[in-house]
């Protein structure tokens, strides 16, 4: 291929520049990253799927088919397990974080990113940054069709916005583990079997379609120290009562809980994979 007598002394001034291109910040090159994963996002829209299609199908099956065998009344368990389908929905969509940052690792990709010289974390957060886009899409939905289905939060629009927030910072948190084994791991389908495994008991093993007091004292004691049901009834309580202090509290102290222990973990494979 011939190069035109310009483009040869444009790229003869890049080669022979003395003064080194700046170095992007941290922000930048974490905003960058995120926009990387928006355009795989643009190229491939079936990625929206599980953020779509998989919070509509949950709650108007959870609804239809148990709200009367439960509650009595669709409508009364509709304003009851919202909160806990939002909930559940966003938490089992975290391991995509982790599945994306696998398929790098898989292609090459990943290598070719640890020889730029930029912030190294920004390829991650920029990730977990539009993953929180994601989470606030599917929370969309699902409020959208609950409020067409009949749903009314009681404390409004500000208690609804108050726990989708504190809802986005837990899976935000909760993102760093996926991101970690996915570090560790050798395949996709490996690291998503074993963040189902983990989700899947979680997520059901919870006050999210029933209130704890309906079972046994045994499994009620475990169920009530869930992680997923301490982050069930603060959102719960947002969007329907008051929230006590104490329970917040302890939500946002084991999402830092996880960012202390995993984000570090995850950095330090970062690194030193080979």
């Amino acid at each position: 291929m011939l190069i035109k007598q310009e483009d040869h002394a444009d790229l003869q001034k890049a080669l022979t520049l003395a003064e080194r291109p700046q170095k992007p910040s941290a922000l930048g090159a974490s905003l960058t990253f995120g926009w990387r994963a928006l355009l795989k996002i643009k190229y491939v829209p079936e990625q929206l799927f599980d953020v779509t299609a998989f919070p509509v199908i949950f709650l108007l099956m959870f609804t239809y088919l148990f709200g009367g065998a439960i509650a009595g009344s669709t409508g009364e368990y509709l304003d009851f397990v919202l909160p806990g389908i939002l909930v559940m929905t966003v938490a089992m969509i975290t391991m995509y974080t982790g599945l994306d940052l696998n398929k790098d690792i898989q292609k090459g990709v990943f290598d070719r990113f640890r020889t730029l010289p930029f912030w190294r974390p920004a390829a991650l957060v920029g990730a977990l940054l539009v993953d929180a886009l994601r989470y606030l899409l599917a929370s969309t939905i699902i409020i959208a069709l609950g409020l067409l289905l009949g749903f009314r939060p009681e404390n409004g629009f500000g208690g609804l916005a108050l726990g989708v927030l504190t809802l986005l910072v837990f899976a935000f948190c909760l993102s760093w583990i996926w991101t970690f084994l996915s570090l560790i791991v050798r395949t996709e389908k490996a690291l998503m079997g074993i963040s189902m495994m983990v989700l899947f008991p979680l997520t059901f093993l919870s006050s999210v379609f029933v209130d704890t007091t309906t079972m046994p004292r045994w499994l009620q004691r475990f169920v009530d120290i869930n992680p997923i049901t301490l982050v069930v009834n603060v959102v719960r309580e947002f969007i329907h009562g008051s929230v006590a202090s104490s329970q917040l509290l302890v939500v946002l102290i084991i999402s830092a809980a996880l960012v202390i222990i995993f984000a570090p973990l995850t950095m330090y494979f970062y690194n030193h994979k080979k």
